[in-house]
C-alpha cells in the first residue's frame, strides 16, 4: 500500500506568524485529497468542511432580495466565501478584501481548489488591505452585503487588529459601508452573547443561523455561527 500523500505547497513568514498551505490524503478516508491552512503551527480552515464558509454567502443572499447585489467579502481564505457567492446571478460584483499577499498569490498561482473557477469570473476583485482599517474609515463606497470570515470569534482572533469592529462603534462605522436595507454577516466558531448584544444595538435588525455539521476527522457534530445583521 502506498503511504498517504503529504504535500507543503506553501510555508511563508507573515506579520501573524508562519502560515502554511499543504495538501494531504486523509488517513481515515484513502483516496480524499483536502487543502489545509495552518497558522503558527495551528489548524486554520480545511477544504474538506467548507458548508458554513459557503452558508454565510447564500444565508445572507437569501435575506438581501435585490438585484444588481455589489459584496464585500473580508478574508480569501480557500475561496468558498466568494466562489458561492458568485453562484447567483443576481451578484453583479464581488470585492474580496484580504490582508495577506501570500494568501492572494495562492490564488494566483493556482494553489488552492478554487483557483481557476475564482480567476475565471470578471466579476470578482480581489483587493490586499486591511479590513478592519477599511471599515473603520468613512467609506468611498457602499456594499449590499459584507460577509466577513477573518476570526476564529469574537472572541477568538488572529490578532488585536479587530478589536474595535465588534464594538458597538465599530460595527457603528461598518454600518455606514452598507447600502440602504444592506446585510453584515460575520462567520464565527463560536456563540457570542456579547457580539449578539453589540448588533442589536446598532441594527434594527439581527438574525443567527447555526450551520452543524459531522466533522468526519474526529466523528463529532460541530456547530458554527453566521451572525447577520441587517441596515
Amino acid at each position: 500500500m502506498a503511504p498517504p500523500k503529504f504535500e507543503i505547497l506553501a510555508y511563508e513568514s507573515t506579520p501573524l506568524g508562519m502560515l502554511c498551505l499543504r495538501r494531504r490524503e486523509l488517513l481515515s478516508q484513502p483516496g480524499t485529497v483536502v487543502t489545509e491552512v495552518t497558522l503558527n503551527h495551528e489548524f486554520l480552515m480545511s477544504s474538506f468542511h467548507t458548508a458554513s464558509e459557503r452558508a454565510l454567502a447564500s444565508v445572507g443572499l437569501d435575506l438581501f432580495k435585490g438585484q444588481d447585489v455589489q459584496v464585500m467579502v473580508g478574508g480569501l481564505g480557500l475561496g468558498y466565501t466568494a466562489a458561492e457567492v458568485l453562484t447567483s446571478d443576481r451578484v453583479s460584483r464581488v470585492e474580496v478584501v484580504e490582508l495577506l499577499p501570500e494568501v492572494i498569490d495562492w490564488m494566483e498561482q493556482g494553489l488552492i481548489p478554487l483557483a481557476d473557477s475564482l480567476k475565471g469570473d470578471r466579476r470578482l476583485e480581489v483587493s490586499r488591505d486591511d479590513l478592519y482599517k477599511r471599515l473603520w474609515a468613512p467609506p468611498k463606497e457602499q456594499f449590499d452585503l459584507i460577509l466577513i470570515d477573518v476570526d476564529h470569534s469574537p472572541e477568538d482572533q488572529l490578532d488585536d487588529a479587530g478589536n474595535a469592529f465588534y464594538t458597538v462603534e465599530g460595527l457603528k462605522r461598518a454600518r455606514q459601508h452598507l447600502t440602504k436595507d444592506g446585510i453584515l454577516g460575520v462567520w464565527s466558531y463560536a456563540e457570542s452573547s456579547p457580539f449578539a448584544e453589540a448588533l442589536h444595538r446598532v441594527f434594527p435588525s439581527v438574525h443567527i443561523e447555526p450551520v452543524t455539521f459531522l466533522n468526519t476527522h474526529i466523528d463529532e457534530t460541530m456547530t458554527d455561527w453566521l451572525f447577520f445583521a441587517r441596515d
